[in-house]
């Protein structure tokens, strides 16, 4: 079992809601066994419209409560109540790209912006703009998410004009959400129906926090004096303040449904949004195949008209190949720690100080005045040594525990910090100090109960003490804000890893960004999160991908309205390339364990706020690159016809199309896979020039893995003129046996722009899965 002791008991109670992935819906429907989602591709095709329609009324004219959406603006079909035969029959007809259950989805869940720009290394002074030069050009965000917290500071709507006139969304009422709920910071909300949840869930109101966090994370209004009691108090804003906010609530406690991910998709499409950002997905062991994921499809869709799509890459780390929502078409964001500690500390007898890391709001004396016990000292008769060392449910002796502070450990990696913190103060303890090595980074919050986490390092220091003492004493510090804290960024330890199943062709994650204790808006009434006789905190502290994507899609929607004609790609391109490697101890962004992270742990780098308002090149993944992508995975012509609207009308499949062409995609990073070291590898990429400066020229650098050669032809572009798009070409051969992935970086560069692309190098097959 992955830890996750990252989030709050609520949010831990969610994910446990949550984490249970299924290829069936698990309550029976009313005339059928469960609920399928039948795909037919692009909407603009009037066939396949014609079909849909068809089989609509055909299956569920008389049925008319079993259908549950039906989707028809970026994409065609509908989910519906119906049994198993019904869909291996609809599966066959004319037209049907898939047939799948309907899943259910997970969530992956300000001084970070701060600490973004601090770390920026290419200095160009553009700032952070919302608007183009005349003002005219506000971007618009749709989140997929748990709703929204109108009321929240965080969503007014002070000092922004109009809501931009290609807006086409609406604000859905409900029994506690009216339209005037929306304004001109949310500008659109939308909830969709779960048919297997109560209907007490049929608002956009978020009930969770999540969308909260989410949204004011991405496009927040500035409130200063915020902070989670205290901790973390500064001024929260978002990183996109004057984007507009697009909420489409499509997840309830119980989970996030595929048909209401894909209705949300649809209906985000035909309302006119520039970026998606969806911080949930499938756990990393589902290995959904990419036409019956609802998140692949969508976010297909929405690049067909433009629309960049930024998910969270899961929270299923450290293990290698537990990357999710990896389609070239997604935008996968890791998660990193910022230059912020929320530091804890552990004083023994003598007041030799421990340092640990926790939030929590205890009255504890600052002296080391209370008892210390190991838990394997403090077992009860029934429980192993193995569960009392972990402070496991049930395992310790209330006499022997009461009254001290409890050291507690992770035992075999399975066990965390907020259930021994319940253990011990359920027993009568006065504190908890857990022993966790991947934890010791993320500061979880433990309400008014001391909790602190330590490393094994620091751990052998109280190991010591304990058996240096018959009456060994201590006590837990209060909590307090360490700023400018090294070093930063790491890579968090519960980020979701590369290579991806889908295919190692194209790396994933593509970015890491800011997700671990992040402070943002949140419900207003949470008592989940609220101190004993103090009012609701109106905003939170949690950690997770879930916290890193906003980050991101703040940034791309920033980057669409100061270059309102760039696609998907090209947004996605000046984010990867200006990526920064660096830590602020002028190291390598390195993981938990202290290693030098690889592409596999934070894509291209760490997300720059500044660098990528200004790329200089562009790498443009074309809508015919990603069709020869579907090709080079397997799909046939007719499959791709029928999904894709801009498919050219001669378009056919490559002749000689397998999974290793995939590399030659024109994609931001370069994956090369099953490469047995034998003869040479060459993939093209094409670059656009961007920098505004006409002509510019670009000399090659290669950070060259060992045992290889890699060459690059030309070795300079020289541009002539804004927008022209020049090719080059990179030549891989091996001077040794590849026993390991390797990892190197090409970079070109002028006196005023550094555009860097990893390169990945594995002999292992493209496809994984």
């Amino acid at each position: 079992m992955k830890p996750f002791t990252f989030f709050t008991p609520f949010l831990l109670f969610l994910y446990l809601l949550c984490i249970l992935f299924t290829t069936e819906t698990e309550a029976g429907s009313r005339n059928g066994d469960g609920i399928y989602i039948v795909y037919m591709g692009t909407a603009s095709s009037a066939a396949n419209a014609y079909r849909a329609q068809i089989l609509i009324n055909t299956m569920f004219k008389r049925r008319a409560n079993d259908l549950v959406y039906t989707y028809k603006h970026g994409f065609t079909g509908f989910a519906a109540h119906m049994t198993a035969e019904e869909a291996k029959v609809i599966a066959k007809k004319p037209g049907v790209v898939s047939v799948f259950p309907d899943p259910n989805f997970q969530l992956h869940t300000t001084h970070s912006w701060d600490f973004l720009k601090y770390q920026t290394s290419v200095k160009i002074d553009s700032g952070p703009p919302s608007t183009t030069a005349d003002g005219s050009y506000d971007s618009i965000v749709g989140i997929l998410d748990t709703g929204i917290w109108p009321e929240s500071e965080s969503f007014n709507d002070k000092d922004l004009g109009p809501i931009p006139s290609r807006w086409k969304g609406t604000c859905m009422e409900a029994k506690d959400f009216k339209s005037t709920n929306c304004n001109r910071k949310i500008i659109g909300a939308r909830y969709y129906k779960n048919p297997e949840d109560d209907s007490e869930y049929d608002t956009t109101r978020d009930v969770i926090g999540h969308g909260s966090h989410v949204s004011s994370t991405i496009a927040g209004s500035a409130v200063e004096n915020a902070s989670y009691y205290g901790v973390a108090s500064g001024t929260a804003k978002g990183g996109s303040p004057n984007a507009r906010i697009a909420m489409y609530k499509v997840c309830n406690p119980g989970g996030c449904t595929g048909s209401s991910i894909l209705a949300a998709f649809d209906d985000a499409i035909g309302d006119g949004v520039d970026v998606l950002s969806l911080s949930l997905g499938a756990p990393a062991y589902a290995r959904i195949d990419l036409n019956t994921d609802p998140i692949a499809i969508g976010a297909f869709h929405a690049m067909e008209q433009g629309i960049l799509v930024i998910c969270s890459a899961g929270n299923d780390g450290p293990d290698g190949g537990t990357v999710t929502n990896t389609a070239p078409w997604i935008m996968t964001v890791a998660a990193n720690t910022i230059d912020r500690d929320f530091e804890s500390d552990v004083v023994l007898g003598g007041n030799k100080v421990i340092k640990g890391e926790g939030i929590h709001f205890s009255n504890a004396s600052k002296s080391p005045v209370y008892p210390l016990i190991h838990g394997k000292f403090a077992k009860n008769a029934d429980a192993s040594e193995g569960e009392a060392r972990a402070c496991d449910y049930g395992s310790l002796d209330q006499e022997k525990v009461k009254g001290k502070v409890v050291l507690c450990e992770n035992v075999g990696g399975s066990y965390y910090a907020s259930s021994a913190r319940e253990e011990v103060k359920s027993k009568g303890g006065i504190g908890c100090v857990f022993v966790d090595d991947r934890t010791r980074a993320v500061a979880s919050t433990y309400g008014a109960f001391p909790t602190t986490v330590i490393d094994s390092k620091e751990a052998a220091e109280i190991f010591s003490y304990l058996n240096s003492t018959k009456d060994p004493v201590a006590t837990i510090l209060p909590t307090v804000t360490v700023e400018k804290f090294t070093p930063a960024p790491t890579v968090a330890y519960f980020s979701s890893r590369g290579p991806s199943s889908l295919t190692r062709s194209i790396l994933k994650p593509d970015i890491t960004a800011p997700g671990v204790a992040i402070l943002a808006a949140w419900t207003g009434n949470d008592s989940a999160i609220s101190l004993e006789g103090k009012p609701a905190s109106q905003y939170n502290v949690i950690s997770g991908t879930s916290m890193a994507a906003p980050h991101v899609t703040a940034v791309a929607s920033l980057i669409k309205s100061q270059h309102p004609t760039w696609g998907p790609s090209a947004i996605k391109s000046a984010i990867m390339t200006t990526a920064t490697q660096a830590n602020n101890d002028k190291g390598l962004i390195t993981t938990e364990t202290g290693a030098a992270a690889t592409p596999y742990d934070s894509g291209a780098g760490e997300l720059s706020s500044t660098a990528s308002m200004q790329p200089g090149l562009v790498y443009e993944t074309t809508e015919t690159d990603y069709l020869n992508f579907l090709c080079y995975y397997g799909y046939n012509v007719t499959t791709i016809k029928t999904m894709s609207k801009a498919l050219p009308v001669n378009f056919t499949c490559p002749a000689d199309s397998n999974l290793d062409l995939i590399s030659t995609i024109n994609y931001p990073s370069i994956g090369i896979s099953g490469f047995k070291g034998n003869g040479n590898i060459t993939v093209t990429r094409t670059v656009t020039n961007v920098g505004g400066d006409g002509v510019a020229i670009y000399t090659v650098s290669v950070e060259t893995p060992q045992g290889f050669n890699i060459q690059v032809t030309p070795e300079k572009l020289q541009f002539t003129k804004n927008g022209e798009k020049l090719t080059y070409q990179v030549i891989v051969s091996a001077t040794a046996s590849l026993k390991q992935d390797v990892f190197g970086a090409l970079t070109w560069s002028n006196a005023k722009y550094k555009v860097r692309s990893p390169i990945v190098i594995s002999s292992e097959s493209s496809r994984t899965n």
